[in-house]
């Protein structure tokens, strides 16, 4: 989800007002947004079975339907201090160069339709771990004020070396 890219697509179609649809959803009392076209289902909650030798965030893996899928917790990956797992917790599964990966987040909130122009670049911060993962901030109007999100390279975020999952591109 290159939002330059996207830009560029939409000035040459004429259309100057491209559109992106984001799924959003929660982690702690951030909101955060990916691109829809990635997320193949949503489903509740269910505990993994745990693999030897992961990372603390990876759960272990999922079942679904005869493929194996690992499952993240990104509260965990992100170093969130408390996570908790309640009726509200979901699993987001995204499908992301023909492999399939489960995310545990708090909550999904709902699918917003984004113009490109609503999404500014992410600032460069100090000790960041990675702002390759962060493609921009977007602003909404809501009816009662501003709706910030941040939005997720999930392909970016996946491949991350301490991730493992998908190969390098």
């Amino acid at each position: 989800m290159n939002i330059a890219v996207r830009r560029q697509e939409a000035a040459a179609s004429g259309n100057g007002r491209g559109l992106m649809g984001c799924l959003s959803f929660c982690l702690g009392v951030e909101e955060y947004g990916i691109d829809i076209l990635k997320v193949q289902e949503i489903r509740g909650y269910e505990a993994a079975t745990r693999m030897v030798n992961t990372p603390p965030f990876v759960l272990g893996v999922l079942n679904l339907r005869g493929v194996i899928v690992p499952i993240v917790d990104l509260r965990i990956r992100f170093g969130m201090a408390e996570v908790k797992y309640d009726s509200q917790t979901v699993t987001i599964v995204l499908n992301i160069d023909a492999r399939v990966v489960g995310m545990v987040v708090d909550a999904v909130s709902d699918v917003v339709s984004l113009e490109l122009e609503q999404i500014k670049p992410s600032p460069e911060l100090a000790g960041a771990r990675s702002s390759a993962q962060v493609i921009g901030i977007a602003t909404t109007a809501e009816a009662d004020g501003e709706r910030m999100l941040i939005l997720l390279d999930i392909d970016q975020l996946m491949r991350g070396a301490d991730v493992g999952m998908l190969a390098q591109a």
